[in-house]
């Protein structure tokens, strides 16, 4: 059965209308790595920390968004819209784009130590979507299966354009880019109360609680592994957050084991099926998607490039 989802008020059909296609082709990368719920978790709460690192998206997102009172909730809510901008309908992203933008141009006000920050500075929105790319490929790549040099640079090429609708004007191709602009910020980074308490939620487990407790922590541990080592330092996470061999042994597993599973009624399935391909694509051998696809493709009045739409902050 299709399963609808809501962002910004509008309900997402995945599956529906059929035939529109997403923002990107089938074949992307980024099909490849949102499709894992592991690499979207671990990588999420890495990029979320990768923000609040900075005090100026740290107070933009704490005194003009519901994150302090529904910390889960809106987490959530960025969760939906990067599945919508790479699975939902096209029209659907566009809503997307637009009601983000929206929200963006009210969001400004001064830090705790006097700075200002409006949400549409172009560095916050360069960083805001560097986290996220960096966040999402690394865990993939991490605690999911090795992704060659060339489809790392191909993923960072795709989720540019649509960065750009977003004001964003700097995306890093490569790894090394986003490092570059890293160095550039790090010395803003501080610990922060906020952060403990966002790991701490995760931890709890109160952000998916039919997981076992065991695995949240050890998730929200792989999470900080993944920050470079001087943004763990600088945000003080000591040594309660390092990640065990046990944990990597439990994240890599459940990463192997979903990246092979598909979840009825996901957005995956669901957007696989829309377009006109089955619900178990993402999930099939290489040479059975490539056949898949031929097949698909032969069916195709034309293809239309479209550009990828980045989650928000």
């Amino acid at each position: 059965m299709s399963q609808a989802e809501t962002y910004l008020g509008w309900k997402v059909d995945f599956r529906n209308p059929p035939g529109e296609p997403a923002g990107l082709e089938p074949d992307s990368m980024h099909w490849k790595v949102y499709k894992n719920p592991v690499a979207m978790a671990v990588g999420g709460v890495a990029a979320v920390l990768l923000e609040f690192a900075d005090a100026r998206i740290r107070s933009g997102v704490w005194d003009h968004s519901i994150y302090k009172q529904d910390p889960i909730g809106r987490s959530k809510r960025t969760g939906t819209a990067a599945m919508v901008g790479v699975f939902g309908p096209k029209r659907a992203a566009e809503r997307v784009i637009q009601g983000v933008t929206n929200m963006h141009t009210r969001v400004s006000g001064t830090t705790p130590k006097g700075e200002a920050y409006r949400a549409l500075d172009p560095e916050l929105l360069d960083w805001v979507s560097a986290t996220a790319a960096y966040g999402f490929l690394t865990a993939y790549d991490t605690f999911v299966e090795r992704v060659p040099e060339a489809d790392k640079q191909r993923y960072y090429a795709e989720a540019a354009p649509g960065a750009k609708l977003y004001g964003v004007q700097t995306s890093p191709m490569s790894t090394a880019d986003f490092f570059v602009m890293l160095d550039k910020l790090v010395h803003r980074f501080e610990a922060h109360p906020i952060n403990e308490e966002f790991l701490g939620i995760i931890m709890s487990g109160a952000a998916a609680p039919d997981t076992p407790k065991y695995l949240s922590r050890a998730m929200a541990r792989a999470s900080v592994s993944l920050l470079p080592p001087i943004v763990r330092e600088r945000l003080g996470l000591g040594p309660k957050y390092d990640f065990s061999a046990i944990d990597r042994v439990v994240v890599w597993t459940l990463g192997a084991y979903l990246n092979r599973k598909p979840i009825s009624g996901s957005p995956p399935c669901e957007a696989s099926l829309r377009i006109g391909l089955p619900a178990n694509f993402l999930y099939q051998s290489a040479p059975k998607r490539t056949r898949l696809l031929a097949d698909w493709r032969d069916k195709q009045p034309a293809v239309v490039a479209s550009a990828h739409v980045q989650p928000a902050a």
